[in-house]
């Protein structure tokens, strides 16, 4: 079998949990940064000075790694990561990019080279992208479903270069002769790859290393995982869960719910709607799913246990947050955890300081088992 990844679907072991790095400006509040798409600076400039205290503290804290996202309102996910590489010792860096905007070669040439000035703590995450007024302002004018086949192509290409041997490769987006790097990365870093429309789901099965999705309800998930588990079974391969979300943790439960009465309360009702309006544009399967949740309402905003979907009002790719006590916190991202999902990459506001709460109070809580070399990340394997 072509089983590219020894991993087991149990989890027995504490979660392997990231953290972000907000290289589009950060704050106490959801428009705090220019993602939100409001006027006006974040309260926070993101300065590679401020990004690299977020990385220290993740570093120091014992996250596993941090995610640097990409998109126009933020800074560049790879020079990001080079310049934080050099203020950190263990965290490794997911770097978000977009296919089809850079070559897949010049890529496997990038991520080689960081990988190598980094240690091996590289790794990964492909957006193919959802917004199409985004994607063309980088001069992509393909629709939903043929970024899907370009990114298919794309990782093709891509691991085909970090082979030891010349890779050629003729396709409907890309045609290579000769590709390579000057030396493969040792190890290759893994390929995180998200999506909820059927041919998401299928360039995740065949090519993924981890299958990631935004949060959501326990019951809306299960049957994705196992759907995402028999699509990589019929390509002879095992995938590796990963859920992002948001948390506001706190030594009680009435703290956390407090502060998001304090956000809500901050978030302007017109700047509310003009994010919506925005948001419900998108061709993406997984935003409409988190469009969902909330409806464009301030009201009925808790969606299960311990899960609110008040940050999808002012934000996209992903807006849902786990609240509550460091306790409750935990035991929600345990059961996420019972359900097959293996990593975490979380968030809060403002970034300095939730690192410290999440990494003080909650990851402790989670650090029940020492991590078993089968149920690790592909990230803690690379550099094993």
């Amino acid at each position: 079998m072509k089983q590219e990844l020894a991993t087991s679907d149990a989890v027995t072991s504490a979660p392997v949990v990231h953290w972000f790095l907000p290289t589009s400006g950060d704050g106490r509040d959801v428009g705090d940064s220019a993602r939100s798409g409001l006027s006006g600076p974040p309260a926070r400039e993101a300065t590679i000075d401020y990004l690299a205290q977020i990385a220290r503290a993740a570093d120091q804290l014992g996250f596993a790694g941090a995610l640097t996202p990409t998109g126009t309102w933020c800074e560049d996910a790879w020079i990001v990561s080079a310049a934080l590489a050099r203020e950190t010792q263990s965290l490794k860096f997911l770097v978000a990019m977009r296919p089809g905007i850079v070559s897949p070669t010049l890529t496997a040439q990038m991520a080689a080279t960081l990988q190598r000035v980094s240690g091996g703590r590289v790794a990964i995450n492909l957006v193919a992208g959802g917004d199409d007024a985004e994607q063309r302002r980088f001069g992509d004018w393909l629709d939903h479903d043929q970024r899907y086949a370009r990114t298919a192509e794309f990782l093709t290409v891509l691991r085909g270069a970090w082979s030891p041997d010349p890779f050629d490769f003729t396709g409907e987006h890309y045609q290579v002769a000769d590709a390579r790097v000057m030396l493969p990365p040792d190890p290759p870093p893994p390929i995180y790859f998200g999506g909820a429309s059927a041919v998401a789901e299928e360039v995740a099965a065949r090519h993924a290393d981890v299958y990631l999705a935004w949060g959501e309800p326990t019951e809306m998930l299960a049957e994705r995982l196992e759907r995402m588990r028999l699509l990589a079974e019929r390509h002879e391969r095992r995938l590796r869960f990963g859920l992002r979300l948001h948390v506001i943790t706190r030594d009680t439960a009435a703290e956390a719910w407090a502060e998001t009465e304090r956000m809500l309360a901050n978030m302007d009702d017109l700047a509310v709607k003009l994010a919506q309006r925005r948001l419900k544009r998108t061709g993406s399967v997984g935003q409409q799913r988190q469009n969902e949740l909330h409806g464009g309402s301030k009201d009925n905003l808790v969606i299960g246990p311990n899960l609110w979907a008040g940050f999808g009002l002012m934000r996209g790719f992903g807006g849902t947050a786990l609240v509550g006590s460091h306790a409750e916190v935990a035991e929600r991202i345990r059961e996420y955890g019972e359900l097959g999902f293996h990593e975490f990459i979380l968030s809060g506001y403002p970034h300095l300081e939730a690192a410290y709460q999440v990494g003080e109070g909650l990851l402790p809580l989670l650090r029940t088992a020492a991590p078993t070399a089968s149920a690790r990340s592909p990230m803690a394997l690379a550099t094993a």
